[in-house]
């Protein structure tokens, strides 16, 4: 399961050194993860409404709090239940709900598959999603492969590989280097898009 770095609600840094314009550049470090400690706390001993939430905290409940909230929905962490409750995911409940991406432009790639001229970005994409949701490297390896031949992104053909098994394990190192999906997913996505 990946680690969550506490990111800083706003430029997602793991530091002190914010990014541009960050509305949260100069809080101190230990009030960011404090934010997040306060409210998976609150919601690890079961869903709570959003008032109920504010009001458990240990502490005032401020900016940085109601940060910490949208960055962990926003991470798919924290789930709004059909009552309206926020839940907080276990890593295994959390490993089988972003294991189907559902947000773009990683939804479109898994969807429609790929198409020549997209091919690296999307294959790339999709080894570093699953990275990111914590599946293992063979779990990963068998979902790209299943996912090439389902979304009839290998009988497109465009490939050097002579088999998808052979294709996915050259792009190990993506795996390795746990680099982010979303860039790549962005690129793949606008080439299928107008070819699909």
């Amino acid at each position: 399961m990946p680690r969550f770095d506490y990111p800083c609600p706003d430029c997602r840094t793991t530091t002190n050194l914010h990014g541009p314009d960050c509305r949260f550049e100069g809080e101190e470090w230990a009030d960011i993860e404090k934010a997040y400690t306060d409210v998976v706390a609150v919601l690890s001993g079961g869903p709570r409404g959003a008032d109920d939430l504010r009001e458990a905290v240990h502490g005032a409940w401020d900016k940085l709090h109601q940060a910490a909230v949208e960055r962990l929905q926003h991470e798919q962490r924290v789930l709004e239940t059909e009552s309206g409750d926020l839940q907080l995911l276990t890593a295994e409940e959390y490993k089988e709900h972003v294991t189907d991406p559902t947000i773009e432009p990683i939804k479109t790639v898994a969807q429609k598959g790929s198409v020549p001229g997209a091919h690296d970005n999307a294959v790339f994409a999709m080894i570093a999603w699953y990275e990111m949701v914590g599946l293992s490297w063979d779990e990963t390896r068998e979902r790209v492969v299943d996912w090439l031949r389902e979304t009839g992104t290998w009988s497109r053909g465009g490939f050097e590989e002579s088999s998808p098994e052979e294709l996915v394990a050259r792009k190990r190192h993506v795996y390795e280097s746990g680099y982010g999906w979303k860039e790549k997913a962005e690129a793949a996505k606008a080439v299928i898009d107008r070819s699909l």
